[in-house]
């Protein structure tokens, strides 16, 4: 994305963020422009926590056990920014952002704006430390 102001808080759909091939990439680059940066769904928690460890993303926020839109009225309560945008897919990702006050973002035109690659969720590489490591706890 091009920049603008940093204060401003962040979501994605958890399956907009699937939609791109290196989340934790995307993260990390929405952290220089986003004060506050999570995932919603209405997928239990350990979905999203299992996919978040997966792709080593460190989330300000999540949905936990409730709704999606609950969850985004919740993070609007709770994190004082001048902007709250979800990025999702689809119309009732846009007429989700509406009813809860949020600006939406298609994962398709955030990607194409901050320069994101479209694509299958590819694991993070190992840094050299992990590649080598071995581990003796390991049956």
């Amino acid at each position: 994305m091009d920049g603008g102001s940093g204060d401003m808080t962040l979501a994605f759909d958890l399956d907009a963020l699937k939609e791109l091939a290196y989340p934790d990439s995307v993260f990390t680059d929405a952290r220089q422009w986003s004060e506050y940066v999570g995932v919603i769904s209405e997928q239990p928690t350990y979905v999203v926590t299992n996919f978040t460890r997966k792709h080593r993303i460190r989330q300000d926020f999540f949905s936990g056990p409730r709704g999606r839109e609950e969850s985004l009225v919740n993070v609007k309560e709770q994190f004082d920014t001048d902007r709250y945008v979800f990025v999702g897919s689809g119309e009732a990702d846009a007429d989700l952002a509406e009813t809860a006050g949020w600006e939406f973002l298609p994962v398709e035109d955030a990607a194409e704006a901050a320069d994101w690659e479209l694509g299958e969720p590819q694991p993070p590489e190992a840094t050299a430390n992990e590649a080598d490591e071995e581990r003796d706890d390991w049956p």
